[in-house]
């Protein structure tokens, strides 16, 4: 018989001698584990989500202000670049 077999023939012997309440105590332990798990996993999923939409946020609103800080020193250079121009002239 192979050892793996073992342990879970006796797990099965064991439970099959537990009492009927014993077992439907140990199904609704089970079950409860179960639930707890299930709530545990669903609550980090939305941790997760709500914490990579404020790192979303928070990256989108850097690019956007450095596409700002290019937009205003593009125009800067361009207004420097004209009164350059217009100082050679005069």
């Amino acid at each position: 018989m192979n050892k793996a077999l073992i342990p879970a023939l006796i797990a099965t012997l064991a439970l099959a001698a537990c009492s009927h309440k014993a077992q439907d105590e140990l199904g609704q332990a089970g079950n409860t584990m179960s639930a707890d798990a299930n709530a545990t996993m669903a609550k980090a999923s939305r941790d997760v989500d709500a914490a990579a939409d404020q790192a979303f946020g928070a990256a989108e609103n850097n690019m956007d202000k450095v596409g700002n800080v290019a937009a205003d020193a593009k125009d800067k250079a361009g207004q420097a670049l004209k009164d350059t121009g217009n100082e050679i002239q005069d």
